[in-house]
């Protein structure tokens, strides 16, 4: 069980590729789910831990895995408690996208390091792409005034559900509200504020708006910037924008905000190709001087850079690769993780706004 990989919401579109990502490279899986007839026969000869999720945690805490992969949302929720169930020697990863969640993570650093465990938060697409491109951009150097990172997935659908991970997701952005850095202080903003329309070095045009997620925190605390902007091209502008910015008062009432992620779960999605042949992330840095960087990273589909940059990260933490302490994953493994994770770099391009 010492060098087990768990992997918390097995049956789910990200669960089930970490899984067989993880079972692919040869390490031992154990597929937690509350489904035994999903999770029977997903990953020949895995074993399967059904229950909920206090009767999880509790064997989780009992049976100390080398590593445990949480992909159930609410982050907001679960990431914290599985955090608080893993036992000394047991490390933690999740795919979380809401700023609070990995906040809550980054926030028991100290914790982490005094057991020996390290703690990944924002294993997907969104952060690790964004945050790799922005330390390639930065380089390392002279610390930026102004950064902006935008995160443009493109992702095929598959039939079934928006799910509750994706749900809490768009609902803890809701109830968040809009927010980016200025004069190195967390502030509140407008939804999709400071729109821009990107090129992609493909020739695709896309507009990204700002985003209280998760790559907010990776961009400010990878480049160390007064003013940090990070925005996605699946956030709204325009109407849709200042809708969202009416309702976040409203969500924020915890029994709403649950209403509201149970209900958005359970909209039904129709099989879809990805919109575009690839997906994009972009960092921009400007100095005081009066210089500016920026460069791409180029993927596949974004839910494959998910499972994949989840499962690299686990493997590495169950190989003894990580340190003590709480982390974003490129912090903690470089930009090179985002290749190994199926990115692409592509720099020195003329830095656009």
């Amino acid at each position: 069980m010492g060098d087990e990989i768990w992997v918390l919401g097995a049956t789910g579109r990200t669960g089930r590729a970490v899984a067989d990502r993880l079972h692919a490279a040869g390490h031992p899986v154990v597929l937690v789910g509350r489904d035994p007839g999903r999770l029977a026969g997903q990953v020949d000869g895995a074993r399967v831990v059904v229950g909920e999720i206090d009767d999880v945690l509790g064997r989780l805490h009992r049976e100390a895995p080398a590593a445990v992969v949480n992909t159930i949302g609410p982050f907001t929720v679960t990431a914290p408690r599985v955090v608080r169930a893993c036992p000394p020697g047991t490390h933690y990863v999740d795919v979380a996208a809401e700023y609070r969640a990995a906040a809550a993570v980054l926030d028991l650093h100290g914790e982490a390091a005094a057991t020996g465990r390290s703690f990944v938060t924002g294993a997907g697409f969104g952060v690790l792409a964004t945050e790799s491109v922005l330390r390639k951009v930065c380089g390392g150097g002279e610390v930026p005034s102004a950064v902006r990172v935008d995160a443009v997935a493109s992702v095929a659908a598959e039939p079934g559900v928006v799910g509750s991970a994706l749900a809490s997701t768009i609902v803890d952005a809701a109830s968040f509200g809009g927010r980016r850095v200025t004069n190195g202080r967390l502030t509140r903003s407008r939804f999709g504020a400071e729109p821009a329309t990107l090129t992609t070095p493909d020739g695709d045009v896309v507009l990204a708006g700002s985003s209280p997620t998760a790559e907010l925190l990776a961009a400010w605390r990878a480049s160390g910037a007064d003013s940090v902007v990070a925005a996605s091209g699946l956030i709204p502008a325009g109407v849709a924008a200042r809708l969202l910015s009416a309702v976040s008062p409203v969500v924020r009432v915890p029994g709403v905000a649950r209403a509201g992620v149970a209900l958005l779960a359970r909209v039904p999605l129709k099989s879809q190709d990805r919109p575009r042949r690839h997906s994009w992330a972009r960092a921009r840095a400007e100095w005081l001087s009066g210089a500016a960087r920026e460069g791409w990273l180029r993927a596949g589909d974004g839910m494959d850079f998910t499972s994949a940059a989840a499962a690299e990260v686990a493997l590495r933490l169950a190989r003894g690769e990580g340190r003590p302490g709480a982390y974003f994953p490129g912090e903690l493994f470089g930009a090179e993780l985002a290749v190994a994770a199926g990115g692409e770099f592509i720099l020195d391009v003329p830095a656009g706004r």
